[in-house]
């Protein structure tokens, strides 16, 4: 970890932590974020959500907007119509059910329609302070690849990484790896001799490599 945290200093942050950092912490602005990032680059995800945040940052907030006003505001995003219409639907029943504050509650961010694990975790990881592993793409490819975990899915490589991963990692994993991922154990040609872990790596699926 410590190899990795050297190599990804000169690189972007990953997002949501990069939006923690100046601010946009809460747990309704982690998710809110997390959802307007799906399917969508970090480098599109990010003006996009700072956009909505500078209108409306609370659900309070965003439910005072009407589902058409969020969607120009996101409109940078994939699939910008229905994440509209999904965060002025978390933003209403958080009003209503839960007095207008996101709870750091598992359950409760499950029970949001098309909110899953790597959300969920990611908003209970950087918001609540609560160790839990963010496995989007980066982290399911990576792990894998180093033979450090082998399973098939993101949920799967979750469960497998909470068995085996120290727990003071657990939140890390995810702001180390997405930039690393990016850059450096690349999904298509990683860059294998310039990588810092690469005598821990099993290189699990590589054929061709930098």
């Amino acid at each position: 970890m410590d190899r990795i945290r050297e190599a990804v200093r000169p690189f972007a942050r990953a997002a949501l932590f990069e939006l923690a950092d100046e601010g946009y912490g809460s747990a309704f602005e982690q998710l809110v974020a997390c959802i307007i990032s799906i399917r969508t680059r970090d480098e599109v995800m990010l003006p996009t959500a700072r956009r909505l945040f500078k209108t409306a940052r609370t659900p309070a907030q965003v439910l005072a907007l009407t589902p058409e006003q969020i969607d120009a505001l996101i409109r940078a995003s994939s699939f910008h119509e229905a994440k509209a219409r999904q965060i002025h639907e978390i933003a209403r029943r958080v009003v209503q059910e839960h007095g207008g504050e996101l709870p750091c509650d598992n359950d409760v961010l499950l029970s949001f329609a098309g909110v899953g694990p790597k959300c969920a975790n990611l908003v209970l990881g950087i918001a609540c302070d609560q160790p839990r592993i963010g496995v989007d793409i980066h982290v399911h490819r990576i792990t894998n690849r180093w033979g450090y975990v082998a399973a098939a899915t993101p949920e799967q490589t979750m469960l497998a990484l909470e068995e085996r991963l120290p727990r003071r990692y657990w939140v890390e994993i995810n702001r180390l790896l997405v930039p690393f991922g990016k850059h450096v154990c690349t999904g298509n040609l990683p860059h294998c001799s310039t990588c810092p872990v690469l005598d821990m790596c099993r290189m699990i699926n590589v054929t061709k490599h930098r």
